[in-house]
């Protein structure tokens, strides 16, 4: 599966045709659905958006940067969802990491090629994650764990570490959850140095919710746009100031885009 400008899938036949791009303020996201993403993409750099790296797009000049470089970009939220559709642009899906991860691996149960290293979490989770998620495959489907100090960026000799865990590994993914907007930002600053990676997953909370540490809420409540609400409830300390302070700007800047006018706080031009 391959987002190329329409010339270059005519000069090489061998890829799939172009994804449809659907703009989304100063972002974009592909019109995909669930079963495509899992039946084929297995190379390349995911991008799963949602409504708070939206908002850290407003500001964020290197995570801006970022976003051509991306092989796929998903729409991450059914309120992104739901707004693209009052814009007159609807997508065939909302495909999020944490419903996708779990269709991933049993995609690939029979596939021995297919290993996943998993980077991030608190000490202990991704350990916890990946013996459930082996024991759902039947193999050792996560090959390597780690869980990075806090400050790993300020650590060189700790990023070396991670890197030479991963390469020694043998692992065909690296899955990443270090937060929305940092992950990416590790993948793309790395990459060069995983010659054996071909699939990066930047999947934020994917190993709390694999190692069961996160709850997710009922089908129904994330159908209804209702999960910010869900984790508001469920940790309020942590989840309030970014849903009821940072998020909402998100709402205004939609309303814009319908109207008209919505400026790219980022553009140069």
């Amino acid at each position: 599966m391959h987002a190329q400008p329409a010339h270059e899938a005519e000069q090489n036949p061998s890829v799939r045709a172009p994804l449809r791009e659907v703009r989304l303020l100063n972002a974009f996201v592909h019109d995909v659905t669930m079963d495509q993403v899992v039946e084929h993409f297995d190379r390349g750099v995911m991008l799963t958006l949602h409504v708070d790296m939206m908002i850290k797009l407003r500001k964020d000049r290197e995570f801006y940067d970022l976003l051509r470089r991306f092989d796929l970009v998903t729409c991450d939220s059914q309120i992104m969802y739901f707004a693209l559709k009052f814009l007159g642009t609807p997508v065939s899906e909302r495909v999020s990491g944490s419903d996708f991860f779990p269709r991933f691996y049993e995609h690939h149960r029979e596939n021995p090629e297919m290993t996943v290293f998993m980077l991030g979490g608190k000490p202990g989770i991704a350990e916890i994650a990946a013996e459930r998620i082996n024991a759902k495959v039947g193999r050792d489907f996560i090959c390597g764990t780690y869980a990075p100090s806090f400050d790993f960026e300020d650590r060189p000799d700790e990023i070396d570490h991670m890197l030479d865990l991963v390469n020694s590994s043998g692992a065909k993914a690296l899955l990443v959850g270090l937060g929305g907007g940092r992950q990416e930002k590790f993948i793309f600053r790395y990459r060069d140095r995983l010659p054996d990676v071909e699939l990066f997953l930047p999947l934020g909370g994917t190993i709390d919710y694999e190692a069961g540490t996160l709850q997710r809420p009922a089908p129904w409540v994330t159908g209804m746009g209702l999960e910010w609400f869900y984790r508001l409830i469920k940790e309020p300390r942590q989840r309030w100031r970014r849903y009821l302070l940072q998020d909402p700007p998100f709402l205004f800047d939609v309303l814009k885009q319908k109207l008209g006018l919505y400026r790219d706080p980022l553009d140069k031009g």
